[in-house]
């Protein structure tokens, strides 16, 4: 096998997710991923510290574009548009490979205890990153975790839906529209 192939990351999450997908988490090793991806097993643990971590890959990634985007939003936003400008960010990172593993990574997770908990984690962080950048604007603490936890509530809908969707039309468009739907159930609790 190649040993300087590039597309090494991408190919070690896609060859997991089909691996999950057909076989189930428990039963995919290490080995098994780095096999059809084309690697070597140091090659897979170069780039991740286990096999749950492949299905978090670019988490840091999506942290830091949604902190950018809020950061470089206008000073008069109010902290959802502010959130929606940084999905906006990290909807435009997301290419069409997300968009065909979106249903596939889905049933990995779903069927896995242990991959239910690390996507759990995956959304505390990318919330962390969101609230830390709305109170580096000004925004009060508990307000800034309110749109956090909105706007991530608003990626994972978006996501999906777009994933789904068959319609050409890119992971922003989802996201806003989910954000809205949010903003307006919220507006509606009282």
């Amino acid at each position: 096998m190649p040993r300087w192939e590039p597309g090494a990351r991408e190919r070690m999450v896609v060859a997991a997710v089909d691996l999950f997908t057909e076989q189930g988490y428990d039963a995919t090793t290490v080995a098994q991923i780095a096999e059809r991806a084309g690697v070597t097993k140091s090659t897979f643990f170069r780039h991740f510290p286990d096999k749950r971590d492949v299905l978090v890959a670019g988490q840091e990634t999506l942290s830091t574009l949604i902190s950018e985007g809020i950061a470089d939003a206008p000073d008069d936003a109010t902290p959802l548009e502010a959130v929606s400008l940084g999905l906006d960010r990290v909807s435009a990172a997301m290419g069409s490979m997300n968009r065909q593993l979106g249903p596939r990574m889905k049933a990995a997770v779903a069927a896995s205890a242990e991959l239910r908990e690390r996507e759990a984690l995956k959304s505390v962080g990318l919330a962390a990153a969101t609230s830390d950048a709305l109170i580096a604007r000004g925004v009060p603490d508990a307000t800034a975790h309110v749109a956090a936890e909105l706007g991530v509530l608003a990626f994972k809908r978006g996501y999906t839906l777009w994933a789904e969707s068959t319609a050409e039309v890119d992971l922003a468009y989802y996201t806003r529209q989910a954000l809205a739907e949010l903003r307006a159930a919220s507006a509606e609790l009282g």
